[in-house]
């Protein structure tokens, strides 16, 4: 009869579960004495940071599915629900967004560390192996979660990605088929693609588990390249990384948090702010900033089934890198010819990433092509060369001679890849007539929203804007945020007439509005919208100043920047001259003029004056959240810096003895 596994844990709780269930011995033999080599430098953080990162992102998404709906007539306003309705919605959701920025970026960090000290070489080739997987599983599980949102560039996105597929000899057509679950990307595809992307992280978690299993059977490599010799080239990994680690995870989570509270939209595309419409294509259809590289391969080969198996190449290949190189040395510091080479590669994948930033022409397809041959080239032909014909640099004889090596390259590739997914994609509709740049109470990591210049802008869109254009994300109640008072706020619904459902013989009725009420629409519908205008749909202003590059400044230059069209220029029946609109024709006729509206502050009510204030209520409207965002941002900031100054103090008291 098996007995009862022996546990020496003082805590008795602790002792009884583990005697039948040994998972804090585990965790202690795993964790806690396992033999870890003493010369790891900060890039060794990054694991940890991308198992923090696939944490916080399982958690936020599983807040977040609660309350979105993957219904294709309303999926883009359940996620305004969640930002404006749910409490702290814009916080969960924010994390999420730019999660998954911060999550390549340490992945990308983590791939180049094993790639720039061998880590793919044996005894570790499916430890790698199993990395490229999680990759593959990432790249899934975010191109189905870009497209949730539902927004112009997430549908257009899902419809050219998924097309791709379409380029394989017979088969292509049904995979596509498969993906849509019809004939175009609609209500089934929204389905398929929440119900994978709430399913991929736990396959994720599956695969990370066999990933760190595989770890800790062959052990860790480090920055020598060199295996371990003895007792003396290790130390536990608690307390020693655990430290270490927790340095790396206040320093990540302080540049997390400076994204979320004071940049939150800075990796995203404006277009994601207008509601998909099959009807219109935007101008340019870019993906989000981790998958420019691969889509600029893709656009580089005039050939369409190349392009694709190129795309998916350039990662399959990863997958027989430990083959692919040739050397029998890991480290790059002791390559001198690879250590070179290696950041080339870097350089082209930075190049396609810029590459696929801008549109396929010009300088940009030759470039494009340049860093493609040599990414291929590079894995294909230098790397299997090179490990015949390089003289490595003398090896040490253990880890323990040279204890403490440093990475002088960390801080250049941080930033390299910070820098890539900061590009912003060119976009088409940019005005041809550069902006004059406008200085706003809201700019800046302090800067606030001017409540009374907002105030009088909301004057300015219920005089003027609700004429034509509505705001349906917005409710009376919302104004309290301006501000206004409850009996305000109640004046001010009780003025207009709202929907309230139907009567008794089952016919629409109208009454007074409530505070709960949403913001009336000018119109029943898009086609009587279309219709009162000419044929034009006025766009829904409550995200508008996100919805359009440039933000604010644009705005504030459509308003003012009507006029006289210049004599050579042929108007169109109907249209309006504009010098910042792109093409400097636009339908709407010019909404602001002088004395229009009737300021009560005694501020001057000219046209520069109440454009200024439409569109600083119209920025407020888009970011309702901003200031209790930015006061969040600062605390957090604030605290993981002396968290990070506290787990760095104490760091360099554990290491002491080591160094």
């Amino acid at each position: 009869m098996a007995g009862l596994h022996k546990s020496e844990f003082a805590n008795p709780v602790v002792n009884w579960v583990d005697s039948r269930l040994p998972i804090f011995t585990m965790m202690q033999k795993e964790y806690g004495v396992f033999p870890t080599p003493k010369n790891f430098n900060y890039f060794w953080n990054f694991g940890a940071l991308a198992m923090v990162c696939l944490m916080v992102m399982i958690m936020t998404g599983i807040f977040l599915a609660m309350n979105y709906q993957p219904n294709a007539d309303l999926a883009f306003a359940s996620v305004q629900h969640i930002m404006r309705d749910v409490n702290y919605g814009w916080l969960i959701r924010y994390v999420h967004q730019n999660g998954a920025s911060m999550f390549f970026i340490v992945t990308y960090i983590h791939i180049f560390r094993g790639i720039y000290y061998g880590s793919y070489k044996a005894p570790r080739e499916l430890l790698w192996m199993l990395g490229v997987v999680i990759l593959l599983l990432m790249m899934a599980t975010a191109f189905m979660g870009y497209v949730l949102p539902w927004g112009q560039m997430s549908y257009w996105g899902a419809t050219v990605i998924t097309n791709l597929f379409s380029a394989f000899p017979v088969v292509g057509k049904y995979i596509v088929t498969l993906l849509w679950g019809g004939f175009s990307v609609d209500q089934p595809t929204l389905n398929r693609f929440f119900a994978l992307h709430y399913l991929l992280p736990f396959v994720l978690v599956g695969v990370i588990f066999l990933h760190v299993a595989a770890l800790h059977i062959v052990g860790s490599n480090n920055p020598l390249g060199i295996d371990v010799k003895s007792p003396q080239d290790t130390v536990p990994f608690h307390p020693y990384y655990t430290i270490k680690d927790s340095v790396g995870v206040c320093v990540f989570l302080m540049i997390w948090a400076a994204f979320v509270c004071f940049a939150p939209n800075m990796l995203g595309d404006p277009n994601n702010f207008i509601p998909a419409n099959p009807l219109q294509t935007p101008a340019d259809i870019v993906p989000e900033w981790y998958f420019l590289p691969y889509y600029a391969i893709l656009r580089s080969v005039p050939n369409k089934l190349l392009g694709v198996c190129m795309m998916f190449g350039s990662l399959l290949l990863l997958l027989v890198l430990p083959w692919l190189d040739t050397s029998r040395v890991r480290s790059a510091r002791f390559r001198p010819i690879f250590r070179k080479v290696v950041w080339l590669w870097v350089l082209s994948f930075v190049v396609l990433g810029i590459c696929g930033a801008h549109k396929p022409e010009g300088i940009w397809v030759i470039l494009s092509r340049i860093a493609t041959l040599y990414y291929f080239g590079h894995l294909l032909v230098v790397l299997p060369i090179l490990g015949k014909i390089e003289r490595p640099l003398p090896l040490p004889e253990s880890i323990s001679n040279p204890v403490v090596v440093r990475s002088a390259v960390l801080a250049a590739l941080v930033a390299a890849f910070f820098g890539l997914a900061a590009i912003q994609p060119a976009h088409a509709e940019m005005a041809e007539t550069p902006m004059p740049q406008q200085k706003w109470s809201f700019d800046g990591v302090f800067g606030t929203v001017d409540l009374a210049s907002a105030q009088r802008g909301f004057l300015v869109y219920k005089e003027v804007c609700s004429a034509c254009h509505s705001m349906k994300f917005m409710h009376y109640r919302d104004l309290e945020g301006l501000g206004l008072t409850e009996a305000q706020i109640k004046a001010i619904a009780a003025s207009v007439t709202v929907p309230q459902g139907l009567n008794d013989q089952g016919e629409p009725k109208e009454g007074p509005g409530t505070p709960a009420s949403q913001f009336r629409s000018p119109f029943p519908n898009d086609l009587a919208a279309r219709a009162g205008n000419g044929g034009a749909l006025p766009p829904d202003l409550s995200l508008i100043v996100n919805a359009r590059e440039g933000g604010a400044d644009y705005i504030y230059a459509l308003m003012v920047g009507f006029g006289e069209a210049p004599k050579d220029m042929k108007m169109q029946d109907g249209m309006n001259f504009n010098m910042y609109y792109p093409g400097h024709q636009i339908a709407m006729p010019q909404p602001l003029r002088d004395g229009q509206v009737a300021y009560t502050d005694g501020t001057p009510n000219n046209i520069a004056q109440e454009a200024r204030d439409v569109v600083t209520f119209l920025y407020w409207v888009s970011n309702p959240e901003e200031s209790e965002r930015k006061a969040l941002g600062v605390k957090v900031i604030l605290y993981l810096g002396f968290m990070a100054c506290v787990t760095y103090a104490l760091k360099r008291k554990i290491w002491a003895a080591v160094h």
